[in-house]
């Protein structure tokens, strides 16, 4: 009999086990692991922790605000660059040791322990508090190791993210899948931040909700209904010319800008819940390696692939992801993913974003890049390897069935 880990996880949970710290997106084996490669000089990790040296994330003070109007661009650049100061600031502490870069952003997480809300009332402000706290929790886990850093303000900025975020986080967004996809990654870091494991469940059971609604496989005998899609599935993934494996929400929306954001979030919440010792990876396996391929092929070689009928070109841009999903299906799993492995060498390391307005892509080519495989643990709470049938958590679907689907195809990294 095949066992519902969710379920099991979630019974061992309200028994009341610990979540472990840090234990977000990166585990302490990992910082310390970067640390000793930033010392031995060795690359990528002292080219990217020079980045972080030269950026003015390193050397930003505190403006913390008790409201933020997330439709005004002023207010929200101001949070989402603080979140990216106190993250930046964490992680050049914690390799560097200078405690200067700890005191200031200590600093900056005690000076929004004081925001009451995000005030717009609107879809955005799930958005900019899924953003915002999908980086403002890892920097928190990073700090909490610091022991200048006092328990009331921990407490303090604990009880900031109960009154400002959780309302926001916990409302599932009706947009795009990647809003939800974010909302899910901050859910599941402000859980741990907060030892919060019924948060924490509920980032687990969104995170099952929405990812067979948004990345598609060849073998799915029809796709999820999920709130948002205005009952035409088709439409709200934007007419797919091919329904092929890989296939995401977004694909044919934008092609490619927003499926890193989604594709970034999710495998950080898998991240999240790996430090925790329950492997979300292993139960949607197929599916991201799947989606990462794809996509991957499709930035590699310039060309849609036919799977959407409104541009035969990707979007341009690129984040600084893929690296954790690699990490983990490659490095640590043993999965050859050829196509990603091209885009993360000549685009991701050398041309993808490095600040701020990456949102919570943050410094993935630092944290994980090429981590060995030795640092993991006995690998989590066994798991099927396929997607599991889960009655109990999945929504209700239609019977939206994409007739022109072809036979699951072999990606390729050649130009078509």
């Amino acid at each position: 009999m095949i066992v519902n880990y969710f379920l099991v996880f979630l019974f061992l949970c309200r028994l009341g086990v610990s979540l472990l710290h840090p234990g977000s997106l990166n585990s302490k084996a990992e910082l310390d692991y970067v640390k000793a490669q930033i010392l031995a000089r060795a690359e990528p990790w002292l080219g990217e922790y020079n980045l972080l040296l030269s950026s003015t994330y390193a050397i930003s003070l505190p403006h913390g605000r008790t409201t933020v109007l997330s439709t005004d661009n002023n207010q929200a650049n101001t949070i989402r660059d603080d979140a990216f100061s106190a993250y930046t600031q964490a992680l050049l502490w914690y390799f560097s040791g200078n405690g200067v870069y700890a005191e200031r952003a200590i600093a900056i997480l005690n000076s929004w322990s004081s925001l009451q809300g995000f005030a717009s009332n609107t879809e955005q402000d799930k958005l900019l508090a899924g953003w915002t706290g999908a980086v403002f929790a890892p920097a928190a886990e990073i700090l909490r190791l610091n022991p200048g850093w006092t328990a009331s303000s921990i407490a303090g900025l604990q009880a900031m993210f109960r009154r400002a975020y959780y309302p926001k986080l916990n409302s599932m967004s009706t947009w795009n899948g990647n809003v939800d996809l974010t909302q899910i990654d901050a859910l599941m870091a402000v859980a741990v931040f907060n030892d919060d494991t019924d948060l924490f469940n509920t980032g687990l059971v969104r995170m099952n909700t929405r990812i067979p609604a948004y990345f598609y496989l060849a073998t799915d005998t029809q796709i999820p209904s999920i709130a948002g899609d205005g009952g035409n599935i088709p439409k709200f993934w934007s007419n797919p010319a091919k329904w092929v494996s890989g296939l995401t929400q977004e694909t044919c929306r934008d092609y490619g800008h927003h499926v890193q954001f989604a594709l970034g979030s999710v495998l950080h919440a898998m991240e999240t819940a790996w430090h925790q010792g329950t492997d979300v990876y292993t139960v949607y396996q197929e599916r991201m390696v799947k989606a990462m391929e794809l996509q991957a092929l499709i930035f590699n070689t310039g060309s849609m692939q036919g799977v959407c009928s409104g541009a035969s070109a990707p979007a341009s841009g690129r984040f600084n992801t893929f690296e954790v999903g690699y990490n983990h299906y490659h490095n640590r799993k043993g999965i050859s993913l050829p196509n990603t492995l091209q885009l993360i060498l000549n685009q991701i390391r050398p041309n993808s974003v490095r600040d701020a307005t990456g949102w919570n892509l943050a410094y993935e080519t630092l944290t994980h890049a090429d981590l060995p495989q030795s640092l993991e643990p006995t690998d989590p709470s066994p798991t099927p390897a396929s997607d599991p049938a889960l009655p109990s958590m999945k929504p209700v679907s239609t019977a939206f069935r994409p007739s022109n689907r072809p036979a699951a195809v072999a990606l390729s990294a050649k130009p078509v």
